[in-house]
C-alpha cells in the first residue's frame, strides 16, 4: 500500500503534502531533519492520510494537491479527516 500525507508544523504553521510506501518510517525521516525540505520546520505532525494500492495513484493525487496551491483545500481536508 502507498500513502499521500499531509503534515503540519504547528511552530512554523506550515503544511508539506508527500507519499510513501512506509508512513511512520517516513514521518520519522521528516522528524530527524533527513528530509532537506522539511528540516526548518521540525517537529511535524500527521494530519491527514489516503491509502491506495499502487505508487502510481498515490502519485497522481499527490500532484493533484499540489497543483491547487491552496492552504484552503488543504485544511478542508484536515478538517474533513
Amino acid at each position: 500500500m502507498y500513502h499521500i500525507y499531509i503534515l503540519y508544523s504547528k511552530n512554523f504553521d506550515r503544511y508539506y503534502v508527500g507519499q510513501c510506501e512506509d508512513i511512520s518510517i517516513r514521518l520519522q525521516r521528516h522528524n530527524s531533519g533527513s528530509v532537506p525540505s522539511t528540516k526548518p520546520y521540525i517537529p511535524w505532525e500527521m494530519v491527514y492520510t489516503e491509502v491506495f494500492r499502487t505508487r502510481a495513484e498515490a502519485m497522481a493525487r499527490e500532484k493533484e494537491i499540489k497543483s491547487k496551491k491552496s492552504r484552503r483545500y488543504i485544511e478542508y481536508l484536515v478538517a474533513k479527516n
